[in-house]
């Protein structure tokens, strides 16, 4: 489905946005889906659906900087059980990110996917699995860098 949503399209801020918002109406019990963008050691946020969030996360810091720093796939089934878990709304309960990475060996992070789930243990290993296939869907639709 994502494949075919940046067909003849490769504008980063586009296709971040639609997928966005293609995940968030697609998914059930989501309450945010989006992107944070690396801009030096923060992230800054990107695209999205969902209530208002932090626009700047600190690589390392909750679990958006904790994907980034350790550039691999997070669940969290309970975020209240995730030390330094930084609470855009409160009414989340579960999280996956995805780091966002140049598909070359060794390649660059460039953000993270995230989504929020008011709903604890939303998130499952074959979520975590179809999110990268996405993640990996949109670098190569896409132009990143």
């Amino acid at each position: 489905m994502a494949r075919a949503l940046f067909e003849g399209e490769r504008d980063f801020l586009a296709n971040s946005a639609n997928l966005a918002a293609l995940l968030y109406h697609s998914l059930p019990e989501l309450n945010w889906a989006g992107f944070y963008w690396l801009h030096g050691e923060e992230l800054v946020l990107g695209p999205f659906q969902g209530k208002p969030a932090c626009v700047r996360i600190p690589v390392g810091k909750g679990v958006c900087g904790t994907a980034a720093a350790e550039r691999r796939t997070v669940i969290v089934p309970d975020v209240n059980a995730f030390a330094g878990h930084i609470a855009c709304d409160s009414a989340s309960r579960s999280e996956l990110v995805v780091p966002v990475m140049l598909a070359r060996p060794g390649g660059r992070l460039l953000g993270v996917l995230d989504l929020d789930s008011p709903r604890k243990e939303r998130f499952t290993e074959e979520d975590a699995t179809a999110l990268e296939s996405v993640v990996r869907t949109f670098v190569e639709a896409t132009d990143l860098g």
